[in-house]
C-alpha cells in the first residue's frame, strides 16, 4: 500500500508531500490543475 508520495523536481512541482490516509483516497482537480504528475509514475 502506498502510505506517502513525494515529489521533487518534476514539472511545475518544485517538492511536494502527499501523506494517504487508511481507506479510499482520490486526487481531484479542475481540468489543467496539473493533477498528472502526481499518478503518471504508475
Amino acid at each position: 500500500m502506498i502510505v506517502q508520495l513525494h515529489i521533487q523536481n518534476v514539472g511545475i512541482i518544485d517538492d511536494a508531500t502527499i501523506n494517504f490516509e487508511e481507506g479510499f483516497n482520490v486526487l481531484t482537480g479542475e481540468t489543467g490543475a496539473r493533477k498528472e504528475p502526481c499518478y503518471r509514475f504508475y
